[in-house]
């Protein structure tokens, strides 16, 4: 890289200033190696300089999303010193919104490199500034993290997990509950304007050893708090309208923290035959078997449906690492193949099998008097719920992409969004819970089995009374970030005209927001032949998302053939179109 000899002495002082003063050992030490590199002569120096220019090219922006990044030295990296002035801006605004009360927060952490210690950190630090801190026992899923905000009624919840990133990356997710938002948000994710208020208070210009850390004063939370969420979540199956438990069940938590929790939640609901995948059974931050740990990705349930097959289970159910998603696998009587249901798939049958549970008073959500059940989901997910809930007499709401829009929807009875999340239990966990979706998939593909079906059977039938509803998914994962502002730029200025051979009828740019949904960066096209299509960048990941769904009417059930061909045309010829206005093969 290309510097002037003062921008090379501004980022070697700043690195060794920050070297000084970090509280890690270890990243202190990557920092000095770094520098005695970029300091020596010869080709060494050059790469260390990029790597030091890249890890003091800003700092982590604070956001919806919290924080996610490598772990590394530097403030465009996660470590202590990161964490530390994140929680001092966390605390900050949780003193600054008190009213006369001490403020209070529940920290969790899974098993992901330096979770636990990022959540010390941050116990420390709330400590210190007066905030009443709860640190959980142990490594345990993030739908245990919300549950407690709820159960523990606490001001704010901080998750330490990159959820289903690789390895190399960690991050923090903030809730706020409590005395700090009400109504249907309390518990959820933070949504505008509370990131801003947070980051707001990040404070990079004063010394960290400005900011004071408790050396005690938290309260560990006892072991409890796992058994009782587990016992909230088996409330949650209906032995009386669906008693059946025989269902062979492979699980992987994908060498994450949700294992034992979700084996303990299947167990106490009657479900006897759990496999576990063995060589991802425990917590392993190096994900040695995936890679990428995440079930959305090709190849990651290879071991999963490869036992399941072996041994003749009739489902696999699959965590991502924090478990806060879950994925089910199943072999398709069409093709006798196993093959994992898509997002939009799981999300229907959930729907559908919550509709049915309410109308028939085997679950009696809790609805304000005068109002409907509400689902919800993203708006890049499918079309489909919406029908199922017309059909059953509930409201249906849209949203921006992500559970903090979702579990604010108001009256919210269910909410899913196509990437493998899944909210069945608004009461108890206000965000995706990958453990108490994953056990009323089990109780559906159990009752389901007792009658001689299959949870494809399911799907037909929600095609026949709603029509075939086919969706599928273009990412293009980049190196460099700055290319996806310049796509996004592209397809602003030179939209498509038609895709899969039917003209856009409608083309909405998301920034400009809308009565019913806030501003995002995103591009919404919509053809005669309802092919709809949604491109938005990743919030998580460096990722251009592009989401397609098609609506292929049938007639009858030997029609379900010729829909799923059609609609597999039209995907295909939809996904080229796009890629080809985005400047990329197909």
């Amino acid at each position: 890289m290309s510097l002037t000899s003062t921008e090379r002495d501004e980022l070697i002082a700043a690195a060794r200033l920050w070297a000084d003063a970090d509280p890690d050992h270890a990243t202190a030490a990557q920092l000095r190696k770094l520098l005695a590199e970029a300091t020596a002569d010869g080709e060494a120096a050059e790469a260390a300089l990029a790597d030091l220019a890249d890890r003091f090219s800003g700092t982590l922006q604070f956001g919806t999303a919290g924080l996610r990044a490598a772990l590394g030295a530097g403030p465009m990296r996660m470590n202590r010193a990161v964490v530390r002035r994140t929680a001092a801006g966390i605390a900050s605004f949780l003193q600054d919104k008190s009213e006369g009360w001490t403020p209070s927060a529940v920290i969790g952490y899974d098993a992901r490199h330096n979770s636990r210690a990022f959540a010390l950190e941050t116990a420390a630090v709330f400590s210190a500034a007066g905030i009443e801190a709860f640190l959980l026992p142990c490594t345990l899923p993030t739908p245990v993290l919300a549950y407690a905000v709820r159960a523990l009624d606490t001001d704010a919840g901080v998750m330490v997990t990159a959820s289903h990133n690789p390895a190399q990356d960690n991050g923090y997710k903030v809730y706020l509950g409590g005395r700090t938002v009400k109504g249907p948000g309390r518990g959820a994710q933070i949504v505008p304007p509370y990131d801003a208020e947070i980051a707001a208070r990040i404070d990079y210009s004063v010394p960290l050893d400005s900011i004071e850390t408790a050396p005690e004063g938290w309260t560990d939370v006892s072991e409890s708090i796992a058994a009782d969420y587990i016992n909230a979540v088996d409330a949650l199956v209906s032995r009386d309208g669906y008693p059946s438990r025989d269902l062979k069940i492979v699980l992987t938590p994908m060498h994450g923290v949700g294992g034992e929790t979700m084996t303990a939640v299947l167990r106490d609901a009657g479900f006897t035959s759990v496999k576990l995948v063995a060589a991802q059974a425990q917590p392993d931050p190096d994900f040695p078997t995936v890679a990428f740990p995440n079930p959305e990705e090709p190849g990651a349930l290879d071991m999963a449906v490869a036992m399941a097959a072996e041994t003749d289970a009739d489902i696999v159910l699959a965590n991502d690492p924090d478990a806060d998603r879950a994925a089910v696998a199943a072999k398709d009587p069409a093709t006798g193949q196993w093959r994992m249901l898509r997002g939009d798939e799981t999300g229907a049958l959930l729907g559908a099998h919550l509709a049915a549970r309410i109308r028939s008073g085997h679950l009696k959500p809790r609805v304000r008097a005068g109002h409907s059940p509400v689902f919800a989901n993203s708006i890049v997910s499918s079309r489909l719920l919406a029908r199922i809930a017309a059909s059953a007499g509930f409201a249906h709401q849209e949203t921006l992409t992500g559970f903090k829009w979702i579990s604010r929807v108001p009256g919210l009875v269910y909410g899913y969004e196509e990437a493998l999340g899944y909210c069945v239990a608004p009461g108890l966990v206000r965000d995706k819970d990958g453990i108490s979706a994953g056990l009323l998939i089990a109780e559906l593909a159990a009752s389901l089995k007792a009658s001689g079906r299959t949870l494809f059977d399911m799907l037909d039938d929600l095609s026949l009374e709603h029509g075939l509803h086919a969706s599928d998914q273009l990412s293009v994962r980049v190196a460099d970030l700055a290319l996806i502002p310049q796509m996004m730029t592209r397809l602003r200025e030179h939209p498509p005209a038609s895709l899969a051979g039917s003209p856009v009828a409608s083309a909405v740019d998301l920034s400009s927001g809308s009565a019913d949904l806030p501003p995002t960066d995103g591009l919404l096209y919509l053809t005669r032949d309802s092919t709809r299509i949604i491109v938005r960048p990743s919030g998580t990941e460096p990722k251009l998302k592009c989401y397609l769904e098609v609506i292929e009417p049938v007639s009858g059930r030997d029609g379900l053939g010729a829909a799923r061909t059609a609609a597999a045309e039209r995907l295909a010829a939809a996904k080229a179109d796009i890629a080809a206005a985005l400047g990329l093969d197909a």
